[in-house]
């Protein structure tokens, strides 16, 4: 854009002005820094130097950048905290909304990479891979999205299943990392590609989808009381062609997340041995399910249909 200067980073001068610039909004309180298309700047020493800068004047900022494919060149501990992680927003449209994924869905940040039907246990190792990629620390802060201002709205992706949405945002909640609500998703705003993607916050209460916002309020109030879902390890302990179900321990607590993708009820056998849940009755913390534990097993646990519990 003729708008847009080309800085020459470097050029120590240019390094310098850039780097007082994060200094200053930091010390400022800004909070961290989202980097916009921060590959352009093909130079470890400058994204090094720039944490440097950056945790120097605030040790808790973070550092987000906007990468699109796997990021462990920037994700060693020594430039980036996080990345957008749209790899498992990628994943998650392709276990909920599967092969009715629109063209245009591809067409976004090299999404034709990544972008393809997954059943329950396909998303799984999908969800493995990619938490294998880095440290547990990275892990733990990476933001989690669904959709943004450069991508459609994964309600338009999804075309316009509710039940997806609801399932996808349910996951972001429950998942290690740092879970991010774009404006109006919760409202049930829909937007195609760019420029739809970015029209306003519809005001008019009348129209919102009150139901969706107010499970999504449920979901942060569970995540908010519970410390295994914003601290604990994560551990898949079953998934088939429909259900997945993961463990989230911290200290203590042992959580169990379970996703039906199937329009129908389903009853899976959970073995517990490897998370070392005692004989006892479950308590459902969201959703609708009882469930009890006997000789590390689980036979009676019933998930209804689209739903996660």
């Amino acid at each position: 854009l003729p708008a847009l200067p080309k800085f020459n980073t470097n050029c120590p001068e240019v390094r310098e002005f850039i780097f007082s610039a994060a200094e200053h909004w930091i010390e400022f309180g800004a909070d961290g820094w989202r980097l916009d298309v921060p590959a352009e700047i093909d130079d470890d020493s400058f994204w090094q130097e720039f944490r440097r800068r950056v945790k120097t004047a605030n040790p808790d900022a973070y550092i987000v950048a906007e990468i699109w494919h796997e990021a462990k060149r920037w994700l060693q501990g020594d430039q980036f905290d996080a990345t957008m992680n749209y790899l498992v927003s990628a994943a998650l449209m392709g276990l909920l909304v599967k092969d009715k994924i629109p063209a245009y869905a591809y067409q976004i940040g090299g999404m034709q990479n990544v972008l393809r039907p997954l059943n329950a246990a396909e998303f799984g190792d999908r969800i493995e891979y990619f938490l294998g990629l880095y440290q547990p620390e990275i892990n733990q802060v990476q933001l989690n999205l669904l959709d943004s201002h450069d991508t459609a709205r994964f309600l338009s992706v999804a075309g316009g299943d509710v039940d997806a949405l609801k399932l996808a945002y349910f996951f972001l909640l429950t998942y290690i990392g740092a879970p991010c609500i774009y404006y109006g998703d919760e409202i049930g705003i829909d937007g195609g590609p760019d420029p739809e993607c970015r029209k306003s916050f519809n005001w008019d209460e009348k129209t919102w989808n009150h139901d969706l916002r107010n499970y999504l309020k449920d979901l942060i109030h569970l995540r908010k009381g519970e410390s295994a879902l914003r601290r604990g390890t994560y551990q898949r302990i079953y998934s088939d062609a429909d259900v997945i179900i993961f463990a989230r321990q911290y200290e203590d607590d042992t959580l169990l997340v379970a996703i039906n993708t199937s329009v129908s009820e389903k009853q899976p056998v959970v073995e517990t041995g490897k998370i070392g849940l005692q004989n006892g009755a479950l308590k459902a913390l969201f959703g609708s399910a009882s469930a009890t534990v006997k000789d590390s097993l689980i036979t009676d646990l019933r998930i209804g249909g689209r739903s996660g519990v």
